[in-house]
């Protein structure tokens, strides 16, 4: 997708609504910016609560387990 707009007061972006769309951004969310061969990336950084709630799951562990790891790392790191 390839779409115009232009720079506005204060050099502010405006994307596009089709772009927004796109990219799935909601007004406050965080962006990444890159500059790369004179040409500005933007991508959404997705907040981790909203992954780890929606996001693709792709390991299991019981309430169990966690704490067996957890007390096993608590010792290795404190004694």
């Amino acid at each position: 997708m390839a779409l115009t707009g232009k720079v506005a007061k204060k050099r502010a972006l405006y994307p596009p609504k089709k772009v927004m769309d796109e990219l799935d951004l909601k007004e406050g969310q965080i962006v990444k910016y890159t500059v790369q061969d004179k040409k500005l990336i933007v991508e959404p950084v997705r907040d981790p609560f909203d992954l780890a709630l929606k996001g693709k799951k792709w390991g299991k562990t019981t309430v169990e387990e966690f704490e067996q790891e957890s007390e096993k790392e608590q010792k290795r790191l404190y004694g």
